[in-house]
């Protein structure tokens, strides 16, 4: 059924001893009706049927549209104005118990836990991608750490070609050395790719220059890395820490999110309600503080505070003034899902209408606690006999453990339920939707190797029949070999070292 056709309870009269005619509203999923079938159901109907085990009786339903509200003069309608009038003889349902109620109409204990109003707000829905952890550093940043990797290789092998103190300037002094490395590009280029990773980048320079060239690169890589890394620990948790609404209160101190109940509804009610009770007491504060004929001392007491009462439910009202009532509950989830337009909105609504939401709308979730709490109990006539009858059957079933049953049923076990996954699945740690991007890069390089492979083993086997060819392209046509082409060298001579004898070499620059 609808969620706006909310059962107001039902309504019992006793026309028989043994039969009352039911009134009800419908609120899933305590009261339903079956339109097919003409049949009644959920948790109220099971309780009415649990009390006739103790109670025999028989009952028709019929369904009305209001709990009962009492208006400025004083009259009721609703469920309250049927027991008033002698046309019911039972309210069950959703009913709250209240003092005004209380008044025209007697409860029985309890039946179910107290229940308050509380927020539905819009599920956020969390960013995912398989690339994120690159996400972490902007894309200016990700280019000028390539750029600097890349001036920084190809410094790095300038410094070891021209310094009279590298490796391969003076292989003869550092024949005897375990590791020998020729920094050549390619060298270099692996060198300050490596001292990225924990592996380390090898062995160093021999030349002094090279090696302050490393020690630039290895501090700039560690505050890279060290920056990275807090950055992407922070960046995939933001979205999960980032609840902006989390109460009530939360609710009143921000002007983005628009926010209002039901127009007339029982949250309707109950801030309408505040916001004349601050204006009523600050009316009071103000004679008190005004009256001329208080002490000078009583006067100074009172002064303390300028404005002694708060105005929270008197901004709250006016914003949802201003943000519009719904009409109905459809209404108000379409709001919700921002199925009308892109403005955030959060319904204010009893608990147990937000509960039953959220468990068949997986789109949708209850926010912060519930306030203004009252229990749901059974209505009857002033001095109506039932009363105590019916007292007797539910303490029957809270000692049965009965009702704890009827609620596991229609909220754990309801077939209308969704399985909309574990809420705090995000709290668990990073999922493969976030980080399966670091997966694809393996793949990827393992692909380029297997074709660096490839290649290397084309290379291998076909580069002597490539030689073998170019030389013969290279022959004059009437058997004579041509002139061959010598590349440019530059012969420099290095400066002169300490401690050892300077050699003479040709540089391969």
């Amino acid at each position: 059924m609808s969620c706006s056709k909310v059962i107001n309870d039902i309504i019992v009269n006793s026309t028989a001893v043994t039969s009352y005619r039911v009134v009800t509203v419908i609120h899933p999923p305590f009261v339903m009706y079956k339109e097919e079938t003409g049949e009644w159901y959920g948790f109220c109907i099971d309780l009415l049927n649990e009390i006739r085990q103790t109670v025999e009786f028989e009952y028709d339903i019929r369904a009305i549209d209001n709990y009962g509200e009492m208006s400025e003069n004083g009259s009721w309608n609703g469920m309250i104005k049927e027991l008033m009038e002698k046309r019911a003889d039972i309210a069950l349902g959703t009913l709250w118990v209240m003092a005004e109620r209380e008044k025209v109409v007697d409860f029985t204990v309890p039946y179910y836990d107290l229940v308050g109003l509380t927020i539905m707000m819009l599920k956020p829905k969390t960013q995912t991608s398989l690339f994120k952890f690159l996400t972490v550093l902007e894309n200016e940043v990700w280019f000028c750490i390539l750029a600097a990797y890349f001036f920084t290789s190809f410094l790095m092998w300038v410094f070891d070609r021209w310094s009279p103190y590298s490796y391969q300037n003076n292989r003869e002094k550092y024949k005897d050395d375990e590791e020998k490395r020729e920094f050549n590009l390619k060298e270099c280029l692996w060198f300050c790719m490596t001292s990225l990773t924990p592996q380390g980048g090898g062995e160093a320079p021999k030349n002094l220059s090279g090696r302050l060239v490393a020690a630039t690169w290895w501090l700039f890589g560690f505050i890279i890395i060290a920056s990275y890394t807090a950055n992407l620990a922070a960046f995939l948790t933001v979205s999960r820490l980032d609840t902006p609404i989390e109460s009530l209160d939360d609710l009143s101190k921000q002007y983005k999110i628009q926010y209002a109940p039901v127009k007339n509804s029982a949250a309707y009610i109950y801030f309408e309600r505040m916001a004349h009770i601050e204006a009523r007491f600050y009316e009071i504060w103000k004679d008190m503080s005004l009256n001329d004929s208080l002490s000078e001392v009583e006067r100074a007491k009172l002064a303390v505070w300028e404005y002694p009462v708060s105005d929270k439910y008197t901004k709250m009202f006016q914003a949802m003034k201003e943000a519009d009532f719904p009409a109905n509950v459809e209404e108000a989830i379409r709001r919700v899902l921002r199925l009308d337009s892109n403005n955030e909105f959060a319904y204010i609504e009893d608990a147990s209408t937000i509960k039953y939401l959220a468990m068949t709308n997986c789109d949708v979730m209850q926010v912060g606690e519930e306030f203004s709490r009252k229990p749901y109990a059974i209505a009857v006539q002033q001095g109506s006999p039932l009363k105590e009858q019916f007292n007797n059957a539910i303490l029957i079933l809270l000692n049965k453990r009965k009702l704890e049953k009827l609620k596991d049923k229609w909220w754990k076990r309801n077939p209308e339920r969704k399985d909309c996954g574990k809420e705090d699945e995000q709290s668990d740690g990073i999922s493969i939707h976030n980080i399966g991007g670091v997966f694809v890069v393996i793949f990827v390089g393992i692909a380029f190797a297997c074709l660096t492979l490839a290649f290397e083993y084309w290379w291998y086997r076909y580069r002597p029949k490539i030689v073998k060819a170019s030389r013969q392209t290279a022959s004059t046509p009437n058997g004579k070999a041509g002139k061959a082409v010598r590349p440019i060298r530059f012969n420099l001579q290095p400066a002169p070292t300490h401690g050892f004898q300077a050699t003479r070499f040709k540089s391969r620059f």
